[in-house]
Formats: structure tokens, C-alpha cells, sequence
């Protein structure tokens, strides 16, 4: 029997998701947020919500669900999911854990402990450090997710990987244990969905091509994955269940492998003992005898967690289709990917597509959450039916006031090389992805200041709640980041010829010299940004941008990301070399080593380790040698 009440000990899009599946269950729902998040969709969508120091907390998220009465934690991913203290500290109140019991969790957690199950369970795992040549991976054992991840390509660079790998290990998951194995150049990331209940059933929901990374973070993943022979297929599935069986895995589980391209064998990489961020894919692309619906993976761990068997046998799960995702970042993905922080204005999802998001217009994104705010899901009847509708569905999503990566997954799933299955794990580390042209969305935002300067309200007629078009005929120059001649009448700006088809709350659609354009708008006093095929591109002109960062000397270091300083390996007076690492920035997990931008003296030392400081900031001046 199902649980009447259920808290998610998360926040953000992966709350929101439990919560969609409880609702329908007729299951009451449980928030927790922090002060930070008070405000935030998560919480209005709960039944209920408690205030918490931190999510992080395992005593405080244990004693308000016990507070509330509910009946079960769901861990979401992330933050306490993969705890196994805290799996414990749920039992022991007396409460139902939705995910693996607490001794497999502690050994799948561990890359060390899973290898050997693996081994056990003959599954093949990847060479160790010792008995490969160069370059090896440096990793966290404790973790996932990119994170205390380093490659190293020569022996003089290792130690320098081994300490920043286990700094990071342990600011990431308390523990700075690390493995060092083999590094496949190019290889492909495979992973299974598995499922076990207590009862001694373990079924497989196919597989996921999550291939597409940069450094290690995952950015576009699909189902089913697209290059498998049948051979390789048939492996990797039967070996993701021969090692659930092997540790008693029960719930929700990911087995994930690396398919070596240059000899087309699979290793073991590790489990994920919770539900991924990519589970959508696998629901889209899979059925379940006797429905035609989406699978529903929430739905099964509860299930699971209830003590009821899966109800499922292996030859009921069937692939139909194809699916395909898309993780949204506050990052700039063309100035370095570095995290953004900040408030957007104005944000816009499309209809035709899953998404899953916790992000509204006029909300505030720091620098305390991961960067993720949103995953843009769609399926079609094949992979290429399935990537066009994921290129319109983010031609259709806008984030406007804080820049994001939907511009850059744009042009990325619109590639030759994504179309052709011929993205490896280390494609983008490899290749530059070219940013998108400003010259339409100039276009657009002229054609739209140029209407909002003829109508007759000015005031009203372009604010959060809709713009109106109206009034006498344009005036013919706008002044933008650069003058533009726009005649309107005629529908010509400098030259391109435009038709405008509807525009209405900050959408403009609009054909220009023929091609169909859709458009986020936003055009102020001072301010001209639009989005346009998923990026951002702001416009306004320089001198009118309030909060234009200072100028600083051409010594000067400067955060390049808002964050929090982590290191500080040099003192005023103290001589540097070119590249030398001043000092270590973090900002949503992820580390920025400050370097010197030439030989010479460090002329200051702008903050201490531990300081918060704001994008643009000045953290260090290097005075350059006298010669």
C-alpha cells in the first residue's frame, strides 16, 4: 500500500517532479527549503513546507518530516541522496527511505568498493592507473557528477591533478579518497536504468547515451543510445543486472559504462544509487505492457519503497521511439562556462516539449545551488524526429536578465556532428562550438524599438504583462548598441526586409528576408535584450548599462564568476611566473584557478580565502618585470 505522505528532502525542478507524481497518486506532499528559498516554486507546489537550515541538514530534514508526519523521504539527487548516514537516520525515525538500503548505498557509493562488486559480479571494469600508460584519470571515489575529476596526460602534472582532484573531492562529498585509471580518449558514456524490489526482482529500462559532456558534467543525454551494436547492447544491460543482483539492489539505479570507440569494449565506470537527472529520457522512450503512456520511474520507487513487488517482468519493458534531453545552466557557455548569478526578468518555456524547470520571471539565481535550472525534454517517433522537435522547443525558450547555455545546447543539437551520433565524452573539450550572429536579433530589437518609439502610450506599451503594437508611423533611426535605420512603413531595417507576424508579452514572431524568427523582447529605456534561438544577447547600448564593470589595470586578476575565494597561494611582494596559480575561485561547484597574467610581483592581494566576491571583482595585480 502506497504512503499517504511523502517528503522531498531536495528543491528545484527535482522536487517539483516527485511532487507531479505524488499529486496523482492522491500522496500529500512535503517541502523543505532554506531561507534563500522561501519564495521559491518548490515550495508553493507542497502540500506543506518546513523551513530548514540547510539541505545538508540530515538531522533537521529528519525531524521535519517526522514533524509534519510524513510516512516517507524521497531524496530527489544531489545533496543528501546518496548518504547513507542519512538513509539510516530516516529508518531509525521510523520513516520509509525511497531508495537502496543504506549498506548499498555506502558500497556503490564508493567507486573503490563498486569496482570490486563488479569484479565479483563479472561485469568488466576499466584498467587501474598502474597498468595503463599515460593519461590517466584522476577521481573522486566517493562521488560523481564531474566533480574531484582531473585528467592527467604526463607524470609532472599528477600531483598538481591528485591535490585539486581531492580538494574538490572533499568540499563536494567529505571525502577525498581517489582512484587513478586508464583515460579512453574518445569513448562513449552508456548508461542502465535498473530497478529491484525486496522481493528478489531485477528488470533493466534499456539504456541512455550520455556521451555529450564537457569536462565531465553531462549536457545532452538520449534514449535509446544511438551507435550500440546489438552486441554491445546485449552486454552492457545484462551486466547492469548481473551487478544489482550482485549487491541487492533495490529502487532506482543507474549502472553506468564507457564504450572504448577505438576497441569497442565496455567497462564498468559506477552506480548512481538514486534517481539521475536524465530519468526523463528513459520514461519517454519507454512502455510498460499494457499502457501506452510514459513510464513513470517515481512512481515504481515508491512502489519499491512500499514494499510492493515491481509488478514488471523483463519482457514488459519495450523501447518505442526516442528521447532526448537538454540541461539548462546559469552559465556562459561562450565566455569560458563560467556560473552566472542573478535575477531574470523575464523567462519563457516552450509548450511543445516536457520541461522541467523551477525558474520563473523576476527570480533570483545565486551562487549556493547548482547551476542546473531547468531540463527541456522531447520525444519523437525517431532520434531525428526527436531532435528537430528539441531545436524548435529551444528556439522557444527564453531566459532574458541572466545568461544561460539554452543558446549554446541550440547550435549544439543543431550540429552536423550531434545529427550524426558523432559526439564522444570529450568531443567539446576538443572542439570549439561557434557562438551565434547578432545580426537578426539587431534586426528584431530595432524593429521592436522602433515600434514601441511610434506608439502612442510609451509608458505601458512594453511591460512584463504584454506590449502592444499601435500608433503613428516609426520614427527611421534607433539608437541601439550602433545606429540603425528603420523604416517602418516599408518594413526595411537597414536593408533586411521584415514582416512582422504577431507580437504579444515579450514574443515577437517575425519573418526577415523570408525566414521565421521567434524572439523574447525586452526593450526599455537604457536596455535592449532579446533572445533568439535560445541566446541571450544583450544590446543595450555601453554607456547606458548601469553596473558596467570598472576598468581595471592590465595586471589586474579578476573574478570572472561571482563565488567564494577557496585559496590564496601568494602574498603582496611575492615574485610569479606567467600562468603561476595565484589563488583558487569556486562558484556553484565548480573551481577556477586564478593565474598570473604575465611574469612579475604581486602588487595586491584583493581578498582572503573564504571571501565572498562579486563578478568583476579585482583579486589580485601583478606589477610585469621592468624589461
Amino acid at each position: 500500500m502506497l504512503f499517504e505522505s511523502v517528503l522531498v528532502a531536495n528543491r528545484g525542478e527535482i522536487a517539483r517532479r516527485v511532487f507531479r507524481t505524488c499529486r496523482e497518486l492522491g500522496i500529500r506532499t512535503v517541502a523543505i527549503y532554506t531561507a534563500l528559498d522561501a519564495d521559491a516554486p518548490h515550495v508553493r507546489d507542497a502540500d506543506e513546507a518546513v523551513e530548514v537550515a540547510s539541505y545538508l541538514d540530515a538531522d533537521a530534514v529528519v525531524a521535519a518530516a517526522a514533524a509534519v508526519g510524513a510516512e516517507a523521504v524521497h531524496p530527489g539527487y544531489g545533496f543528501l541522496s546518496e548518504r547513507a548516514e542519512f538513509a539510516r537516520a530516516v529508518a531509525k525515525a521510523g520513516l520509509a527511505w525511497v531508495g537502496p538500503t543504506p549498506e548499498v548505498i555506502e558500497q556503490m557509493g564508493r567507486k573503490d568498493a563498486a569496482r570490486e562488486i563488479a569484479v565479483a559480479a563479472g561485469v568488466p571494469v576499466v584498467p587501474r592507473g598502474e597498468d595503463s600508460p599515460y593519461p590517466l584519470l584522476v577521481k573522486a571515489a566517493a562521488g560523481g557528477g564531474g566533480k574531484g575529476m582531473r585528467i592527467v596526460r604526463a607524470p609532472d602534472e599528477l600531483d598538481e591533478a591528485r591535490a585539486a582532484a581531492a580538494r574538490e573531492a572533499l568540499s563536494s562529498f567529505g571525502d577525498e579518497t581517489l582512484l587513478i585509471e586508464k583515460y579512453v580518449e574518445r569513448g562513449r558514456h552508456i548508461e542502465v536504468q535498473v530497478f529491484g524490489d525486496t522481493h528478489g526482482n531485477v528488470i533493466h529500462l534499456f539504456e541512455r547515451d550520455c556521451s555529450v559532456q564537457r569536462r565531465h558534467q553531462k549536457v545532452i543525454e538520449e534514449a535509446p543510445a544511438p551507435t550500440l551494436t546489438d552486441e554491445q547492447r546485449d552486454l552492457v544491460l545484462t551486466s547492469a543486472v548481473a551487478l544489482a543482483r550482485e549487491c541487492g539492489y533495490t529502487g532506482a539505479g543507474t549502472v553506468e559504462f564507457l564504450l572504448d570507440e577505438a576497441t569497442g569494449e565496455a567497462y564498468f565506470l559506477e552506480m548512481n544509487t538514486r534517481l539521475q537527472v536524465e530519468h526523463p529520457v528513459t520514461e519517454e522512450a519507454v512502455r510498460i505492457a499494457g499502457s501506452s503512456d510514459a513510464a513513470d520511474l517515481v512512481a515504481l520507487q515508491l512502489r519499491v519503497a512500499a514494499g510492493d513487488p515491481l509488478g514488471i517482468a523483463q519482457d514488459d519493458v519495450r523501447i518505442e521511439g526516442h528521447a532526448i534531453e537538454v540541461r539548462v545552466y546559469a552559465e556562459d557557455a561562450f565566455g569560458g562556462f563560467l556560473p552566472q548569478a542573478g535575477a531574470t526578468s523575464i523567462v519563457r518555456w516552450p509548450t511543445a516539449a516536457r520541461v522541467e524547470h523551477a525558474l520563473e520571471s523576476e527570480q533570483v539565481v545565486s551562487t549556493a545551488y547548482d547551476p542546473m535550472l531547468a531540463k527541456i525534454i522531447v520525444r519523437g517517433p525517431d532520434r531525428e524526429a526527436a531532435r528537430r522537435g528539441l531545436v524548435k522547443a529551444l528556439d522557444e525558450t527564453a531566459v532574458l536578465g541572466l545568461t544561460t547555455n539554452t543558446g549554446f545546447l541550440r547550435v549544439l543539437a543543431d550540429s552536423d556532428a550531434f545529427g550524426d551520433a558523432g559526439i564522444d565524452t570529450a568531443w567539446l573539450d576538443r572542439n570549439e562550438v561557434a557562438a551565434p550572429d547578432a545580426d537578426v536579433p539587431r534586426v528584431l530589437v530595432a524593429w521592436v524599438s522602433a515600434m514601441l518609439a511610434a506608439a502612442a502610450d510609451t509608458t505601458t506599451a512594453f511591460r512584463a504583462d504584454g506590449w502592444r503594437v499601435a500608433g503613428p508611423p516609426a520614427p527611421t533611426i534607433v539608437d541601439l548598441d550602433r545606429t540603425m535605420t528603420v523604416d517602418r512603413p516599408n518594413g526595411v531595417v537597414d536593408g533586411r526586409r521584415v514582416q512582422q507576424i504577431s507580437a504579444a508579452d515579450h514574443v515577437l514572431v517575425a519573418v526577415v528576408d523570408g525566414v521565421r524568427h521567434w524572439a523574447a523582447v525586452n526593450v526599455q529605456p537604457g536596455l535592449a535584450e532579446i533572445v533568439h534561438q535560445g541566446h541571450r544577447f544583450d544590446l543595450s547600448p555601453p554607456d547606458r548599462v548601469a553596473g558596467a564593470a570598472a576598468h581595471h589595470s592590465d595586471g589586474a586578476v579578476e573574478a570572472k564568476m561571482p563565488g567564494t575565494v577557496i585559496d590564496v597561494r601568494v602574498q603582496v611582494g611575492d615574485r610569479v611566473e606567467e600562468g603561476q596559480v595565484l589563488g583558487v575561485l569556486e562558484a556553484m561547484k565548480m573551481e577556477v584557478a586564478l593565474k598570473a597574467p604575465f611574469a612579475g610581483t604581486v602588487a595586491v592581494v584583493g581578498a582572503g580565502a573564504g571571501s565572498q566576491v562579486p563578478l568583476g571583482a579585482e583579486l589580485f595585480v601583478v606589477s610585469p618585470d621592468a624589461d
